[in-house]
């Protein structure tokens, strides 16, 4: 999410190196918890989960020597919410070229708030088979939860009030990588 019309940069909270070393830790802990990457998945939650999702694998293979499968999920459909949004939703394509059959899956995302995307995700995912277990690794965890969702891997926790909004910026979609924290201004 780039700088929003009508917001001002309260505070950057994460640089490129904050994100790499987040990531890079998340990639250690995922690899510690599942034991490796066998029957291992990542997928990445359309927009800026996909980006996030493709350096957690390169950075498990860098690790472990060995390639994770990488896939895109895009939850527009599975939304709670698409009666109130004022367009037509705009409709990407998911793209999982593999079996999640008792696969374990590592669900990929950019902040964590009231948990109804992921529950969304969760809903997508089951769709396309059962996996074994379903994780959830968030670069940002910002609270405010409205359903009972956690991550099981978090680079940042970030309390935060209901007017301020987290932008996370990837170089692949934003042209630089950071985290801030935004307010009306």
């Amino acid at each position: 999410m780039g700088v929003e019309k009508g917001m001002r940069e309260k505070a950057r909270i994460m640089d490129q190196q904050g994100i790499g070393r987040a990531l890079t830790r998340i990639a250690h802990e995922i690899i510690e918890r599942n034991k490796g990457t066998d029957n291992l998945v990542i997928i990445g939650i359309r927009r800026r989960g996909v980006p996030l999702a493709s350096r957690l694998a390169e950075r498990i293979k860098e690790i472990e020597g060995s390639s994770v499968p990488v896939g895109v999920l895009d939850i527009t459909l599975y939304r709670d919410d698409l009666s109130t949004l004022s367009q037509q939703p705009v409709v990407h394509q998911t793209e999982v070229k593999f079996s999640v059959q008792d696969k374990k899956v590592v669900l990929v995302d950019d902040v964590l708030y009231t948990g109804r995307t992921i529950r969304a995700a969760l809903d997508a995912i089951i769709d396309l088979g059962r996996p074994s277990v379903i994780q959830l690794a968030a670069l940002v965890d910002r609270g405010h939860r409205e359903l009972p969702i956690r991550a099981d891997y978090v680079g940042k926790n970030v309390p935060t009030s209901r007017k301020e909004v987290i932008a996370v910026q990837l170089e692949e979609i934003d042209g630089e990588d950071g985290v801030l924290i935004l307010e009306n201004g």
